[in-house]
């Protein structure tokens, strides 16, 4: 597969097919990360479309700093930050007086008093784990707008923990707690599921 790097190059010397790579590798997750910021998806994909337009206007000043996709996801915040904004949809960073998480489930070094059971492996388990992506996404819909992008961007996405910090531009304290709580959160939603489908 070639490097992102290989085809921003290309794609400052114009070549269309680089393009063509580089929406078809990101374009998904430009949608998914988008949704969290506005309130359909016909608006996400506006800003999925400004974003490649961005990227096209703006690739001859693209230094290299962070990598591509770094740079790729801060042209789309701002976008779908601009959009949801239209859409009288803001994200303010939530000071929350409360634990996202009941605190009596944490032992004195902060990890979880009973860990998360394994999923177990066969055919059907793995059926029946297809199921939950829907459970999963509604999950992640209801999470605060901060919590569920920093979820995405770390545990769907994959970006680094500083590659976050950069796109959203806030500390890497925030970031810590944002995380902490939209997983906290993630993980009793499911739990209540799990139970509701066990009986």
């Amino acid at each position: 597969m070639e490097h992102d790097t290989d085809l921003v190059a290309r794609l400052r010397d114009g070549d269309e097919d680089a393009f063509v790579t580089l929406v078809n590798r990101y374009n998904g997750s430009l949608l998914r990360l988008a949704r969290a910021y506005v309130p359909s998806q016909a608006v996400a994909e506006e800003a999925v479309q400004e974003t490649w337009m961005g990227v096209v206007r703006g690739v001859d000043r693209f230094e290299g700093r962070s990598s591509f996709r770094t740079w790729l996801f801060h042209i789309l915040i701002n976008r779908a930050t601009t959009a949801g904004g239209r859409e009288h949809r803001n994200l303010p960073f939530e000071e929350e007086s409360s634990p996202a998480v009941d605190p009596s489930r944490f032992n004195r070094a902060g990890a979880w008093t009973e860990p998360v059971p394994t999923w177990v492996t066969d055919a059907d388990d793995r059926l029946v784990a297809a199921t939950w992506s829907k459970t999963l996404k509604e999950a992640l819909d209801e999470l605060p707008a901060r919590q569920r992008t920093i979820v995405i961007l770390r545990d769907v996405e994959g970006l680094a923990s500083e590659d976050v910090c950069r796109v959203l531009g806030i500390s890497e304290g925030n970031q810590r707690v944002l995380l902490h709580r939209g997983r906290s959160r993630l993980r009793t939603m499911l739990e209540t599921q799990l139970a509701v489908r066990g009986r």
